[in-house]
Parts: C-alpha cells; structure tokens; sequence
C-alpha cells in the first residue's frame, strides 16, 4: 500500500479541484496519440487520426481523453485504494484490449505536462512530486493483471 502524507493528498486534490476533465483529458489523450503514434492501433475505431489536426479535432479522441481522466479521478477519491479501484480496469486493458502497459505510463507522463501547462504557477516543484507518485501508482494499478 501507498503512504501518503497530508501534504500530498492536499496538492493531488487541491489542484484537481481545478482541472477541467474534459479539456485536459482531450489534450493529454491527444498528445499521447501525436507523441508516441504507435499507441493509435489502440483507437483503431476513432477513424482519422492521420495529422496532429486530426487528432486534435477528432471527437472520439476529446470523448475518450474526458472518459480517462474522470477515470482517473477515482484514484484521487480512493488515493487508498488505488489498486482494487482500478481491478476492472486493469482486467479489461489486459485481457480484452491487450493494451502494452508502458502506455500507462507514458499517458501519466504527458498528464504531467498538461498539468504543468494549466497550472503553472500551482505546479511547484511539491506537487509534481505528488503528481508524479500519483501517476506512477495509477500506471502500476493498471498493469497489476499483466503480472
């Protein structure tokens, strides 16, 4: 299990309560399909995502981006409980979608650069820390039924 401190858990939820899902779940979702393009053969279903214009502009793209990042606002409700909150998801990523789990990471990897991007001056050198332990513990909740 994860120890976190009251300062942790107050920059996760402090700065959470100020993102918005939907523009920061379709931007991150986004950057993950343009950055790392290999990871489109995932959303295969999406249709065009041939450009970053494409991407950026594609509907099921912002749709799915908002779905992720209120999923992942349930880790930040259960911060205690982030492996049995994400058992379903973890077993459905491996078993149904067979989803390479470095991509977890790499998704939480571009969340932090978004979050950095919105929330510059609140992104001190603290809550990255926060944020990247968050991030790493949600990757690895995700990964668990590959193991």
């Amino acid at each position: 299990m994860v120890h976190w401190t009251a300062e942790e858990k107050q920059l996760i939820t402090g700065l959470w309560g100020k993102v918005n899902v939907a523009d920061c779940g379709a931007e991150a979702l986004a950057r993950l399909l343009i950055v790392y393009p290999w990871t489109q053969r995932f959303f295969a279903s999406f249709g065009n995502l041939s450009s970053p214009t494409a991407v950026l502009g594609n509907p099921k793209v912002r749709a799915h981006g908002r779905k992720v990042l209120t999923s992942f606002g349930e880790a930040i409700k259960n911060l205690d409980n982030i492996k049995a909150t994400y058992a379903k998801l973890s077993e459905l990523h491996c078993e149904k979608l067979h989803v390479d789990p470095e991509n977890f990471r790499l998704l939480g990897d571009i969340l932090i650069i978004v979050l950095a991007s919105h929330f510059a001056r609140d992104f001190t050198p603290a809550c990255q820390f926060a944020w990247q332990k968050l991030v790493s513990v949600v990757a690895h909740a995700l990964a668990r039924k590959y193991h």
